[in-house]
């Protein structure tokens, strides 16, 4: 049973909704400000970009966790539970400790503006880290970079994944604009590593990492990561060192890159501390060790064998396209439903254009988020490049139990397009364990 102070703190929470997106860092600088600055406890590595932040903190943040390391870790969005956003070692933030944290974070919330959703839970898991004692701390930007409300930090070792269009109102309309607010997160002196690889973006990122006579190091040009042929597993050529039968802990080849981004990350962190502390002694064991404690929900995760159910997030286009090969090279000749959500603010026809070609039927269905595109708008759209079997059914989770009730043990289910769709199908496929 849920405990009704939790239950009421996440209430107050959820509703700091209303108040969007505000790009300033003085409302959380000053609430920081009046908790003694938490976040200046620790050491940390910052990540943006657009899609595999969260691979990629995770990886990192297993692999300092390996090492001995208390090491926290902030992501967003949650699939099912908030706690999922704040963890340490593994651990997701206890019921308890979400409302201790909210309440100091709350009584310091006082300035001229109240702070947003995305303000408080960021304030929220630097405090709790502190009070935890973390001596690492991975942090993923929410979105964009420099006015993002992470962006309060000095971390250790900026991490930039990739670039494609996303939040264009804010963001701005080209790889560009999105290269100056993701290299916002690179401070003076700090190391950086990245996988963008548009040359408007790259020139844009070199440029700020110059100013700032910080360390730039590409992906593909700085440190590299190759298939074995004809074994599931990679070789990785870093910046110091090499390390040969890695296994990759996530699915999908599109995560080679995000793996090798952690990698670099974590070679600068040990390279920097080997000097004074015996525990930076990075080694083929180690990095064994820390991608076998990799979890990561939601992103291309089986759930079942018998139909196979996947459940992706792939909440933008980018996503999609990845998803879309995926699904093409994996399946073989299953049939295939899709059972698909996504919300207003994303390019809905690119992404069923990627998305719908592999599939012999279609559930359109709506994440209770208020943000999802109505059922009926999404459904006409895909009406226009898909003839084959189309229903909707509004509720996420009975759209999943009729798929799976309407497929044979050897058919295939892929739930996506939206994070929040993929956390609801997860809640009910938890609820049955």
């Amino acid at each position: 049973m849920t405990p009704p102070a939790y239950k009421l703190c996440l209430e107050k929470i959820y509703k700091l909704g209303r108040f969007g997106i505000k790009l300033e860092l003085d409302t959380i600088s000053n609430i920081l400000s009046q908790l003694k600055t938490p976040q200046n406890n620790y050491n940390m590595v910052h990540v943006a970009g657009t899609n595999g932040k969260g691979s990629t903190a995770t990886c990192i943040a297993a692999i300092l966790s390996a090492a001995g390391f208390k090491t926290g870790i902030y992501t967003s969005p949650h699939l099912v539970r908030f706690n999922e956003r704040i963890c340490v070692n593994g651990q997701q933030i206890s019921d308890a400790d979400v409302v201790s944290a909210y309440e100091a974070v709350n009584a310091a919330d006082n300035g001229s503006r109240r702070a947003t959703f995305f303000e408080i839970v960021t304030a929220m898991a630097f405090y709790h880290f502190a009070k935890e004692t973390v001596e690492w701390a991975v942090i993923e930007t929410g979105m964009g970079g420099r006015f993002d409300a992470t962006n309060v930090i000095t971390p250790n070792v900026s991490v930039i994944t990739n670039l494609s269009i996303e939040h264009s109102d804010y963001l701005g309309h080209t790889i560009r604009d999105l290269a100056r607010e993701k290299g916002g997160i690179i401070k003076p002196g700090v190391p950086a590593v990245t996988a963008v690889s548009q040359p408007s973006g790259m020139d844009k990122l070199t440029k700020i990492s110059n100013d700032k006579g910080s360390a730039l190091y590409l992906f593909k040009n700085d440190f590299f990561i190759r298939k074995i042929p004809d074994q599931p597993a990679y070789n990785y050529k870093g910046l110091y060192q090499k390390f040969k039968g890695l296994t990759k802990p996530l699915p999908g080849e599109h995560q080679r890159e995000n793996l090798a981004l952690a990698l670099a990350a974590v070679e600068l962190i040990f390279e920097q501390n080997k000097e004074t502390d015996p525990r930076y002694e990075l080694t083929q064991e180690l990095i064994h060790k820390g991608l076998a404690r990799v979890h990561w929900p939601g992103r291309l995760e089986k759930v079942m064998d018998h139909p196979l159910v996947i459940l992706d997030g792939a909440h933008n286009l980018r996503a999609s396209v990845l998803l879309g090969k995926y699904l093409k090279q994996t399946l073989g000749n299953k049939r295939l439903t899709l059972v698909i959500g996504i919300l207003d603010d994303k390019p809905y026809e690119a992404m069923l254009a990627q998305l719908l070609p592999r599939a012999q039927r279609v559930i359109v269905t709506k994440a209770k988020i208020d943000r999802s595109i109505e059922s009926a708008v999404l459904a006409a759209a895909v009406k226009k490049i898909f003839k084959g079997d189309l229903q909707v059914i509004e509720d996420v989770q009975d759209a999943v139990s009729y798929a799976i009730l309407t497929s044979c043990k050897n058919d295939a289910i892929c739930i996506a397009g939206s994070l929040y769709v993929a956390g609801e199908a997860k809640e009910k496929f938890d609820s049955l364990k």
